[in-house]
């Protein structure tokens, strides 16, 4: 049977407009502009905006669930709070560890992924890390073992889908490449590399900046550094955490205008019974640094168009730019063949009335 949903302000991607999609076991099959005709399996959602699933490249865990420890059924109750949040595909993020740590990890994560398909591939975030390591304890970075990343990335392929590391621990690129050549995604951050360094990064095969200004040297006029190559190489996608805390509004405003490609995490962590402190919406360790956030994607888009950013660029860095970073063709937009993960969005609040994924409501 064929569904329709239709609303007076869809984005596709793009600007706001009434249209309407009609859905086929779990794939969007057509669009429409304007109203659609009314009659079996069509759904009127009213002033309701529709938009794809948002994706998130970047979540260690959400409530009381840490991906990097959880069990089968913490899995399946961050799976459920992320579709609250409008969260259809997301990026499991595993921090720093010791190296031996991270097998048992992924093998569940593995598990859950045969469970749940709104797991895209996880993301490592360390432990090769440089000279600005934010949260991650200091004794757990360590310059790159290639031998190691590469038995890694090789016995979870398909799993590992973005790795995060830092160019002044992987001297002559080599991890970079090592990546880039299993279709892995490489990213830089937690680093305090040079704009040279982080270009010379880029030509080994990154493209994505993590969390821009967090976890990074600061930008300076003569010395732009890893922020200033992510604002101006359009090889690099940069990301940005806007809880308005991580980031200042005025610099979210400076990265957003400074390229299209520039998509939105939440680098959302687990507190309960973690010993942080939640200040403003931040997770803080005991001596005041920032240890992830407890945004939500849902809040991330609303936050960014009420810094007057339009609707369809905010939805756009929640949707179209991760699913282009990871190569994905079936998520992040509505379109003829495409999952149909869609969400309907209040459309002044921008809060989340209700979620679709693969075609069923959830």
């Amino acid at each position: 049977m064929t569904t329709v949903l239709a609303a007076r302000a869809m984005c596709p991607p793009g600007p706001p407009a009434p249209g309407w999609l009609a859905i086929e076991d779990g794939i969007v099959v057509e669009l429409g502009p304007g109203a659609a005709r009314p009659g079996p399996g069509v759904i009127d959602l009213g002033d309701a905006l529709l938009a794809p699933g948002f994706l998130d490249l970047q979540v260690n865990g959400i409530g009381d669930v840490d991906f990097a420890t959880t069990d089968a059924d913490g899995w399946g109750r961050a799976d459920r709070a992320l579709l609250d949040a409008a969260t259809t595909g997301y990026c499991p993020t595993f921090v720093s560890a010791p190296l031996d740590a991270y097998e048992p990890a992924l093998a569940r994560a593995r598990a859950a992924r045969e469970r749940s398909d709104a797991i895209l591939g996880v993301h490592l975030e360390g432990p090769f890390l440089g000279n600005a390591p934010g949260a991650h304890p200091r004794h757990l970075l360590r310059p790159v073992d290639l031998d190691w990343l590469e038995h890694t990335v090789d016995a979870h392929a398909g799993l590992i889908a973005l790795v995060t590391l830092s160019p002044e621990v992987d001297p002559g690129g080599g991890a970079i490449r090592l990546l880039a050549d299993r279709d892995v995604v490489a990213a830089l951050g937690h680093s305090t590399a040079s704009y040279d360094d982080a270009r010379a990064a880029a030509d080994a095969g990154a493209t994505v900046v993590t969390h821009l200004f967090n976890g990074m040297g600061g930008f300076h006029h003569r010395e732009p550094g890893l922020a200033g190559a992510a604002l101006v190489d359009d090889r690099l996608t940069p990301t940005l955490i806007a809880d308005l805390v991580h980031v200042h509004p005025a610099a979210l405003r400076l990265a957003i205008a400074a390229k299209r490609s520039v998509g939105l995490v939440t680098d959302a962590v687990a507190v309960d019974d973690r010993g942080f402190a939640v200040v403003d919406g931040a997770a803080r360790q005991p001596d005041g640094t920032l240890a992830g956030s407890t945004l939500t994607l849902d809040r991330a888009v609303a936050n960014v168009a009420a810094l007057g950013v339009p609707i369809e660029r905010a939805i756009e860095m929640a949707t179209v730019i991760p699913a282009e970073v990871l190569g994905v063709r079936d998520r992040g937009r509505l379109a003829p063949g495409a999952r149909a993960d869609v969400v309907a969005l209040d459309p002044v609040s921008l809060a989340v009335r209700t979620v679709w994924l693969a075609g069923e409501r959830v």
